[in-house]
């Protein structure tokens, strides 16, 4: 039985912020991305999501490189907002 590729991927506004994810699971493609940028092989993702396949880290890294621009700025984007939000804790925890 062949499997469409494009199924693979899905985006649900109320799961994981919207961020487009291996349909049945929680993990991103963002979270796909860095470990490959990381240094990480599409065996060695499957290896740290064993619920995942080689087909579903492949589908997402074909994914990231037909959509490369788009996905780094939403990587960007991430990153950012999450330093504003350590360095407002960390502005908090100094003012205690």
């Amino acid at each position: 039985m062949s499997i469409a590729l494009s199924g693979m991927l899905v985006r649900t506004d109320d799961v994981c912020g919207g961020q487009i994810r291996i349909d049945g699971t929680r993990i991103t493609i963002h979270r796909i991305v860095t470990l490959y940028k990381q240094g990480q092989s599409p065996e060695e993702v499957v290896q740290t999501y064993p619920q995942l396949s080689l087909a579903h880290v492949y589908s997402a890294l074909a994914y990231y490189h037909a959509n490369r621009e788009e996905v780094e700025l939403e990587l960007v984007t991430a990153d950012t907002q999450y330093d504003e939000l350590k360095r407002q804790g960390t502005s908090q925890d100094d003012a205690s």
